[in-house]
C-alpha cells in the first residue's frame, strides 16, 4: 500500500467513525431533549388556546395528540440513553486517534516502511467494529450530518475525500423530503 492509499484509508475510516460518533450523540440528544420539548409545546399551545380561539380547534388538538404519540416513540430509547452518550465518546476518542495517525503518516518520507501504520489502522478498525449501538432513533442521520459537517473539525478528512455540499453535506433523504414538501405545496396551491 502506498502512502497516499494509506492516508485515504485512514480518512475513510475517520469519516465512518466520526459519523458513527455523531449518530450516537444525535440519538442521545434527541432522546434527552424531545420529550421535554414536546411537553413544553403542548403546554404552551394549551395555555394559549384558552385565550386565542383558533388554537382551540380539532386540527390543533390532533396535532398535539400526534406530538404525544411521537413522545411515546422516543420512550424505548430512554432506557439506553447513557449508552449512546458513552458510545459517542468512545468513537470520538477513536476519531482523534485516527486523526493523529493520519498526521503521523503525512509526516513520513515517501519511501518509509508503512507496515507499522497499516497495523495501527487495522487495530483501530477492529476496535471500531466492536461497536454495540446499531439501533438509532429516527432523524438521527440528519442531526448527525449537521453535527459532523458543521460542528466537527474534519479538514483532515476533507483533504482526502473532498466533500461537496449537495453530495455529502446534505443527507439525500433530507433533500428528497424537502423536494416532496415543495411539490406538495405547489400542488396544493394549484388545486
Amino acid at each position: 500500500m502506498t502512502k497516499e492509499g494509506l492516508l485515504r484509508g485512514i480518512a475513510e475510516t475517520g469519516y465512518n467513525v466520526g459519523i458513527g460518533a455523531k449518530k450516537n450523540f444525535a440519538t442521545h440528544d434527541i432522546v434527552q431533549k424531545a420529550p421535554g420539548l414536546i411537553g413544553f409545546i403542548s403546554l404552551a399551545v394549551g395555555v394559549f388556546a384558552l385565550i386565542y380561539d383558533p388554537l382551540n380547534s380539532k386540527w390543533v388538538a390532533a396535532a398535539l395528540v400526534l406530538l404525544g404519540i411521537a413522545s411515546l416513540y422516543v420512550t424505548p430509547y430512554e432506557y439506553d440513553k447513557a449508552a449512546y452518550g458513552e458510545e459517542g465518546e468512545r468513537l470520538t476518542v477513536l476519531f482523534y486517534r485516527l486523526r493523529d495517525l493520519y498526521r503521523d503518516v503525512q509526516a513520513t518520507v515517501d519511501n518509509e516502511d508503512l507496515a507499522t501504520y497499516r497495523q495501527c489502522l487495522s487495530d483501530l478498525q477492529d476496535e471500531v467494529a466492536s461497536s454495540n449501538q446499531s439501533k438509532q432513533i429516527l432523524f438521527s442521520d440528519w442531526y448527525a450530518h449537521y453535527k459532523f459537517f458543521w460542528q466537527h473539525q474534519i479538514e483532515w478528512i476533507d483533504e482526502q475525500k473532498q466533500f461537496t455540499f449537495w453530495r455529502d453535506k446534505v443527507p439525500l433523504s433530507l433533500s428528497f423530503a424537502c423536494l416532496v414538501a415543495l411539490i406538495s405545496v405547489i400542488v396544493g396551491a394549484i388545486i
